[in-house]
């Protein structure tokens, strides 16, 4: 950021987002946004937005505006995978967080996707995961604790 009280502005909303104040957060993002439009900035700002007002949508349509307006950050792809799982996008989440790590290694990425976990092979290779057979006995193997 080039404006400095932007940057100011910017700082004290990253420093309350990482408190767990998103409110207060938002509201300094939205001001230094209104101030001068920086990809990170957006990119919380958007995060912020989805976890306070629900606006999954308009959040996800920011986060990919501030992509393509710098593509190789991470921290980009971090926030739109957290919006992503916030709208119950696991899929596009896990995407966004890949595409994240292509670009450099995220500790926070990383941790993302530790904590979503990895799927287990289905019990018939052969057919598709979302077959019946596939699906019900994985569940019932699940309760029962075989796999």
């Amino acid at each position: 950021m080039q404006d400095p009280e932007a940057n100011k502005l910017f700082i004290k909303g990253l420093t309350d987002f990482n408190k767990g104040q998103t409110l207060s957060a938002l509201t300094c993002f939205e001001k230094a946004d209104k101030i001068e439009k920086d990809s990170l900035n957006t990119s919380y700002l958007a995060l912020c937005m989805a976890q306070q007002r629900g606006l999954v949508k308009n959040a996800i349509s920011l986060c990919e505006e501030a992509i393509q307006k710098e593509p190789e950050n991470s921290t980009l792809y971090l926030n739109l995978g957290k919006i992503y799982l916030l709208g119950r996008k696991k899929e596009d989440a896990i995407k966004a967080f890949r595409e994240g790590l292509k670009y450099e290694t995220n500790q926070q990425i990383i941790d993302e996707l530790t904590k979503l976990g990895t799927r287990k092979p289905p019990i018939f290779p052969s057919l598709p995961r979302s077959h019946p057979i596939n699906k019900y006995l994985g569940i019932i193997f699940k309760i029962l604790r075989i796999r």
